[in-house]
């Protein structure tokens, strides 16, 4: 292992992050809003003080507002704050055009959100930063939006360069830099360290990247299980994992097989009531939505049928929509009479759930 990690790596990533996206398009349409807290949220006055912030712009981060919040909260920080429900179908335009101009780039992009996306530039003869701002001109040339972005040679270095410099910057992180990079970032910036792991650090007296690189291999382990490992390696500035632009997400599924076979329909749409929980509490558990919805039935002579169900648009995660697919598949498929051993239920063509879709879990 440690002769593998003597070879340099030579590729080139980019993490490009678009600055509180859902707020800026807002504020870009609207120019007045750009001096006060805005929270993009429904309000909750006049929500039964339900829902979370979706993004924030910066003057209303300065009141200590940030993703993921509770509106209720966001309120009680920004009592004069402006809350705009969230415009979904006019970010996803903004979405593909700021993608669009990825791909100019390079083939090579693995979009993570509507405003983020890594980017293998390994082949373009242009170096990293070069193109930093090139993309970065274009995005504001077109949209009228910021950006900021990190440069490396790897996902994690690129993702944490991205990070450091917001809003409206760029982050080059090089071989020669990277450990001086990481050995000042605060503990709570590297990734997989939430608010538990960092109560746990700071019991531990680790404050940064130095701190954390000091820490054996066996001891992160110890403390933190699987998640330590993983935490050896980024104070290195270790990660091998490609930008996965042709990535084919494989499908999640539930499915039973009987000791007894079913032979009503009322036991059939039990069992689907069953699957169709678990796989949910599975994508939801993920983050993911998918366009296809697979049934698969098998009767007590092993006859396997499956079948599918593909729309436009992700299927939402309702369990009585859902139920009620696989049970009309069923009838549609198998006769009055039947003696099934095992059924299954599964969802394919995955993708990332947005904030939208996740709004609606």
């Amino acid at each position: 292992m440690a002769e593998f990690l003597t070879t340099i790596d030579k590729r080139k990533i980019l993490h490009v992050d678009l600055d509180a996206f859902y707020a800026q398009i807002e504020m870009r349409d609207q120019p007045e809003l750009r001096s006060k807290p805005l929270i993009i949220a429904r309000d909750p006055t006049q929500n039964n003080g339900h829902g979370v912030v979706a993004t924030a712009n910066y003057v209303a981060r300065q009141l200590g507002i940030h993703s993921a919040m509770s509106a209720f909260e966001a309120k009680r920080l920004a009592p004069n704050g402006i809350f705009l429900s969230p415009s979904f179908p006019k970010y996803k335009v903004v979405s593909a055009q700021i993608h669009d101009i990825f791909r100019r780039f390079t083939t090579k992009v693995e979009p993570v959100a509507f405003d983020e996306a890594y980017l293998d530039v390994t082949e373009n003869i242009l170096s990293g930063a070069t193109l930093a701002a090139e993309i970065r001109h274009q995005i504001l040339k077109e949209t009228q939006l910021t950006s900021s972005i990190g440069v490396s040679h790897n996902k994690l270095l690129a993702k944490l360069g991205s990070e450091y410099n917001k809003p409206n910057g760029v982050t080059v992180i090089d071989h020669e830099n990277q450990l001086q990079f990481l050995d000042y970032l605060p503990i709570s910036a590297f990734r997989g360290v939430g608010k538990k792991t960092k109560e746990k650090f700071d019991e531990l007296g680790i404050e940064n990247g130095l701190d954390l690189r000091q820490m054996s291999q066996e001891t992160l382990k110890t403390e933190f299980g699987k998640m330590g490992e993983h935490l050896y390696w980024q104070a290195r500035g270790v990660h091998f994992g490609a930008v996965e632009w042709q990535r084919q997400r494989q499908s999640i599924g539930k499915e039973e097989t009987f000791d007894h076979a079913l032979h009503d329909n009322n036991a059939v749409q039990i069992e689907f009531k069953k699957l169709v929980s678990s796989l949910i509490m599975s994508l939801k558990r993920q983050k993911l939505i998918g366009r296809t919805l697979n049934i698969k039935i098998r009767d007590d002579q092993f006859n396997t049928i499956t079948r599918a169900i593909t729309q436009d648009a992700p299927w939402q995660l309702n369990e009585a929509t859902l139920v009620m697919a696989s049970q009309a598949t069923f009838e549609d498929n198998i006769g009055t009479e039947f003696s099934v051993r095992l059924l299954g239920v599964s969802m394919s063509n995955l993708q990332s759930a947005t904030f939208e879709e996740m709004s609606l879990f």
